[in-house]
């Protein structure tokens, strides 16, 4: 063995061994995680909350739309459990069928008027918001003493009617005629009626068809229960005394408590929003008195299309307009330097996508050889800015 040399030849373990070095670029762990697109429903700047990846728009606030619906089943399902069965035998098999109807379409209204987007604005992007701030500063950089600023107000003519745009300054934008900015949702909404919690959202131009029928139909299903109970606890009482026939079913006197403290409001609120509906306006502008004759004479509404059946299908049968919000839409990521330079028609101009400001990219000429007569670079070529 002698006259031989040895050396040590280092060995690598597979990138699979239990052996292999974590920090190894072959291990799992140096690899650099993709990082998950995300939705626009995720950034979104109002107080809302969003289920089933964005296709569910709230408000923040709802636990009073949980009590609703919690109050709405409750009712039903004691109606259905306790006076159901013993009208549908000693009245008519008509009760539980006109009370399914009436809860379904009820249950479906309230759910689509909650769970739907009301119309909210989008808010402006820094370079609309930028364009919007340049044409109303003041001009000539400082202000004089006696230089008023523009109001952030506009004017449009609707129907011989002159309507005055306000500027949000939250979504920094001109609301159209009848938009308002809600102050809980945080949102602007186009045909602003009002925030309703029991619903646990805005009422606007997209859903306020749904929320008139959800008042509507809960009307019908509030005096249909509360005909019912009556009709159960008498029928029960010609056969024994009053005290006794409540005693054989509490729960049509539970029933008949809740129908009577809640039938006044809700009839009240379905009226006021007949009157609303006939006379195309919102709750806005009726407590604001906006087309008011008290403005003057020459104040009137409009929006009015002339009589309350054209009213009425203005309002309920018109086409529903698409949502300005695309909730499921990607966030498209800030560009790179180099994603973010582009040549738009031989300009030279940067653009940047989701918001970024316009800059202008410069032309640089090379400095002339001292010992060469004409330059190798063409005086018309871009250096690209660093």
């Amino acid at each position: 063995m002698k006259g031989r040399d040895y050396c040590v030849v280092p060995t690598v373990d597979p990138p699979g061994s239990a052996s292999a070095s974590p920090l190894s670029p072959s291990s799992p762990a140096a690899v650099p995680k993709k990082k998950m697109p995300q939705r626009k429903w995720e950034v979104h700047p109002g107080r809302n909350k969003f289920h089933c990846n964005g296709r569910i728009m709230m408000a923040r606030q709802t636990g009073i739309f949980y009590f609703t619906v919690a109050l709405i089943v409750v009712t039903c399902g004691l109606f259905f459990g306790f006076d159901c069965p013993y009208l549908a035998v000693n009245l008519t098999p008509a009760i539980p069928v006109i009370g399914i109807v009436l809860f379904v379409f009820t249950m479906s209204t309230l759910l689509r008027t909650s769970f739907s987007d009301p119309g909210v604005i989008p808010r402006a992007t820094p370079d609309e918001a930028a364009d919007i701030e340049r044409q109303i500063e003041v001009p000539n950089g400082q202000p004089s003493p006696s230089y008023r600023p523009p109001p952030r107000q506009k004017e449009v003519v609707v129907n011989g009617q002159t309507i005055k745009l306000k500027y949000c300054f939250t979504c920094k934008i001109f609301r159209p005629p009848r938009a308002s900015h809600c102050s809980i949702c945080d949102n602007c909404v186009e045909r602003f009626d009002h925030h309703c919690p029991w619903v646990g959202n805005c009422v606007g131009k997209r859903n306020y068809r749904y929320f008139y029928m959800f008042i509507l139909s809960l009307a019908l299903l509030c005096v249909f229960l509360f005909a019912c109970v009556i009709t159960h606890i008498i029928m029960r009482s010609q056969k024994a005394n009053f005290l006794k026939a409540m005693q054989q079913s509490p729960a049509s006197v539970l029933e008949a408590v809740v129908c009577f403290f809640s039938v006044w409001s809700i009839l009240g609120l379905a009226g006021f929003h007949t009157y609303l509906t006939t006379s195309n306006q919102t709750t806005n502008e009726d407590i604001k008195g906006s087309w008011s004759s008290k403005r003057g004479r020459d104040n009137y509404n409009p929006y009015s299309q002339g009589g309350i059946v054209k009213n009425c299908f203005a309002v309920l049968c018109g086409p529903t307009t698409p949502s300005l919000l695309d909730r499921r839409g990607l966030v498209e990521p800030d560009p790179t330097p180099q994603q973010y330079t582009m040549q738009m028609n031989g300009t030279g101009v940067r653009l940047g996508n989701y918001g970024a400001i316009p800059t202008q990219t410069t032309t640089v000429q090379p400095p002339a050889q001292p010992q060469q007569e004409t330059s190798d670079t063409s005086p018309n070529e871009e250096i690209p800015s660093s």
